[in-house]
């Protein structure tokens, strides 16, 4: 089987955010060839490179979603015109107001907006496959003074109408960036025209050329999502002006109900993205919850060995951000040590940014306060009540070293989505408290103590808990450890993805018209036994490798010709 997979800002990039998750499905998956098609996020992406590939990936294109891309595309007065019109309908369904549509019927209205909007996206489609992309067009005056109009006209939603040309010109910069792949030359039959199934590693920019190639080949898409698109723009956008905010969460989430109706499959990482996808319009029947995968065996000897804890420390790792609200954690440690004075704490991770760095120079002098003999050297007898260390050091140079001194893992986190840092304290076989945040409750699984978020004596309280009762440590930390083997590992999601591939070629499989060296159809050319899994082109077979018939590895008999005079 051939896949299109389709990336925006990860694999094959050495700094994607969705590269150990596809880059263990690519390797898992080595029965079938893969074709990458990767939007990259920034140029430090560019010159950092890409991961080293496995050789069932057949070919990468690449197309950069920075910068001002110009195709060099000047469309003629009827191009104009037909741009005009697909472009000022989907602005048009951006700025509409739901709630004054004449329809009666919310679900009617609902559906209408809907075709407006995918009539509009595949005209503009179709428009740059018969003139030329339309990313000049998408940065022009035209296409401002389209969402003017908009915004202006009646039925606006008041928060449109409120839209200054500073807002405008932010909203058209942003939908250019989302609809460049319109302007991609990858969805003919040397593209994604020719693969078997589209597999979309995220919602948004990426799943755009899986709507095309859908649009235009009838190729089948899938959708993986382990953070929604719309609501990673509500939790980001936040410095964005109201207008903006409200255009722009108007066409993620329109794109959102389009990609999600046009998927033969979509498959969330949890059931935290799975009620935001059916709020989206994502049809039940139609979604499987598929878990990511992470590679058990680093965590192996820690989990096999719980005895190596320090039975007074808590472990807290991750990326340093505001969102992982450390200062909650700080101040339940105050209580915390106000009830066990020999208990530690642990703060393992990286800033994430520059954000990331003030944000830990503020925990450091907050715990300054808190704590003040936490300046002690950490070689000191008993050591620091609270350590600051950065994961990959001397200190902690693997994941499982930060949860290998700790005797229970603390995530305090404020915004959460599938909390992969949990899963690798799980295959630590450690205990864990955690705040109930996004996907977090679904993981534990009962296997954990878990709090409401902003509520430190909450969380203080389930620290000390755990601190006071070993045994409980105990049998919680082997429950979670068996817990996570059974869901989360490698091997669960590729088994998984293997058996959806399958599926869903089974149930729609592309269809495509051979031609011979003249150009005519060749109705026979492609037998019903293309369709099956496997190679079948070839003079030999690998079934009996797979534990087929031995008859099956032979070549085939030739036929003689029948003559006349044998009749």
């Amino acid at each position: 089987m051939r896949i299109g997979l389709l990336t925006e800002g990860g694999y094959p990039y050495v700094s994607g955010d969705a590269d150990p998750w596809c880059d263990r499905l690519v390797r898992g998956l080595a029965q079938h060839e893969f074709d990458i098609y990767a939007l990259s996020a920034g140029e430090h992406q560019e010159n950092e490179g890409w991961v080293p590939l496995p050789p069932q990936v057949g070919r990468v294109r690449t197309a950069p979603l920075w910068g001002t891309e110009d195709d060099g595309v000047n469309y003629g007065r009827r191009a104009r015109r037909r741009f005009a019109e697909h472009y000022g309908e989907l602005a048009a369904v951006l700025c509409a107001d739901a709630s004054q549509e004449p329809s009666g019927a919310s679900g009617t209205s609902a559906l209408s907006q809907a075709d407006r909007f995918a009539n509009a996206l595949y005209g503009l489609a179709e428009l740059a496959r018969e003139e030329g992309g339309p990313a000049r067009a998408l940065r022009s005056e035209h296409a401002v003074r389209a969402l003017e109009r908009a915004c202006r006209a009646p039925g606006a939603t008041r928060l449109a109408r409120q839209a200054r040309v500073a807002d405008l010109l932010t909203t058209a910069a942003h939908l250019e960036r989302i609809l460049r792949p319109l302007s991609l030359d990858w969805y003919g039959q040397d593209g994604l025209g020719a693969v078997d199934l589209c597999h979309a590693a995220s919602g948004g920019a990426a799943a755009v050329p899986g709507l095309l190639a859908r649009h235009f080949s009838r190729v089948p898409l899938l959708v993986t999502e382990y953070g929604v698109r719309l609501r990673a723009h509500y939790l980001t956008a936040a410095e964005a002006s109201p207008p903006v905010r409200s255009l722009l969460a108007a066409f993620h989430g329109r794109l959102a109900a389009e990609t999600y109706r046009q998927a033969a499959l979509v498959t969330p990482g949890n059931a935290h993205a799975r009620r935001w996808q059916e709020r989206c319009g994502a049809d039940r029947a139609r979604i499987r919850t598929v878990y990511p995968g992470m590679d058990a065996s680093p965590f192996a000897d820690v989990g096999e060995a719980p005895e190596r804890a320090d039975p007074d420390t808590l472990v807290w790792a991750g990326p340093i951000e505001p969102a992982k609200d450390l200062v909650s954690l700080l101040h339940a440690f105050a209580e915390i040590r106000a009830h066990e004075p020999k208990a530690r704490l642990r703060i393992i991770g990286t800033p994430a940014g520059p954000e990331g760095e003030t944000y830990l120079h503020h925990c450091r002098e907050l715990a300054e306060l808190l704590f003040p003999d936490a300046a002690r050297s950490p070689l000191a007898p008993g050591g620091p009540p609270v350590s600051f260390e950065r994961s990959g050091g001397p200190e902690v140079p693997t994941s499982a070293d930060a949860y290998a001194g700790g005797a229970v893992v603390v995530l305090s986190s404020a915004v959460e989505g599938f909390p992969s840092v949990l899963v690798e304290a799980m295959l630590c076989g450690r205990a864990t408290v955690s705040t109930d945040v996004g996907a977090v409750r679904e993981v534990i699984g009962g296997t954990g103590l878990v709090v409401p978020p902003d509520d430190p004596r909450a969380l203080a309280e389930a620290c000390v808990t755990l601190l006071r009762d070993p045994q409980r440590r105990a049998r919680l930390g082997a429950a979670a450890r068996a817990r996570a083997l059974e869901l989360f590992t490698v091997e669960q999601n590729i088994a998984a993805f293997h058996g959806i591939y399958l599926e869903i070629v089974s149930r729609v499989p592309v269809r495509r018209v051979l031609l011979d060296d003249a150009g005519r159809p060749l109705p026979f050319a492609a037998p019903a036994e293309a369709h099956l899994p496997g190679h079948w082109s070839g003079t030999t077979s690998s079934a009996a490798a797979r534990g087929g018939p031995r008859w099956a590895t032979r070549p085939p008999v030739a036929v003689p010709a029948v003559t006349e005079g044998a009749r």
